[in-house]
């Protein structure tokens, strides 16, 4: 059976969990990423990395976050990063995501 982008592209069901719960998985060891905006040159190469069934990067106005909530700090996104501006987030300073960044994912307005 020939694989479509739509069936690969398909954001899971537990996304969709854990945008309505607004909570991370307690199985992910990793910590989530960060993007450092001052480092940031909005190239957007670290959207098109993120693994669908994550989905943890939007633009959000003119910045590029990452929703600590949706990211498994699987890392994908930071090699093909060209400035080096993803970091891990410190546990110390890992807080729920703001009301505004929840807009994104549930957006259907993709730039892709």
């Amino acid at each position: 059976m020939p694989c479509t982008l739509s069936a690969v592209a398909a954001p899971s069901a537990a996304r969709f969990g854990r945008i309505e719960n607004r909570e991370r998985n307690p199985k992910w060891k990793n910590p989530p990423l960060y993007i450092d905006m001052d480092e940031c040159i909005n190239c957007d190469t670290c959207i098109r990395y993120c693994p669908s069934s994550f989905g943890a990067i939007f633009n959000h106005g003119i910045d590029v976050i990452i929703l600590p909530e949706l990211c498994s700090g699987c890392n994908k996104c930071i090699e093909p990063c060209p400035v080096d501006c993803i970091y891990e987030l410190p546990a110390e300073n890992w807080t729920p995501s703001p009301q505004d960044w929840w807009e994104e994912p549930l957006s259907t307005n993709d730039p892709y």
